[in-house]
Parts: structure tokens; C-alpha cells; sequence
């Protein structure tokens, strides 16, 4: 068995895990979790006011 074999197992297996691992913790959306009800999802809310501009403020100066 050469090195570059041994590499290429080690480097499967690592794959493999990094692969279940991002199944296991990554966001996928409903698979694998129950789905939420409707009647208990919150309600929407309104949305926040548009925040002042900001910037420098330019004013009109008399002669």
C-alpha cells in the first residue's frame, strides 16, 4: 500500500464525516424536523419606521 493510497482513504473518510456532519447541522429546512403547525405560528408584526437619512446636513445660507 503506498502513501498516496493511504492519503486517499484518510481523505474519504475525513469527507464522509465532514459530509454527515453538514447534514446533521445545516440548515436543510424542514427534513428531518416535524413540521410547525399553522395556527401557532406567530403573527406578523408591522414593520419599523423608515430610519432618518443620514448624511451631512446642507442648509441654505443667507448673504
Amino acid at each position: 500500500m503506498t502513501s498516496e493510497s493511504v492519503a486517499g482513504i484518510l481523505g474519504a473518510i475525513v469527507a464522509a464525516i465532514v459530509l454527515v456532519a453538514a447534514v446533521a447541522y445545516g440548515p436543510i429546512g424542514q427534513f428531518g424536523k416535524p413540521a410547525k403547525p399553522a395556527a401557532v405560528q406567530q403573527p406578523a408584526t408591522a414593520a419599523p419606521a423608515a430610519p432618518a437619512p443620514r448624511g451631512p446636513v446642507i442648509r441654505d445660507v443667507p448673504n
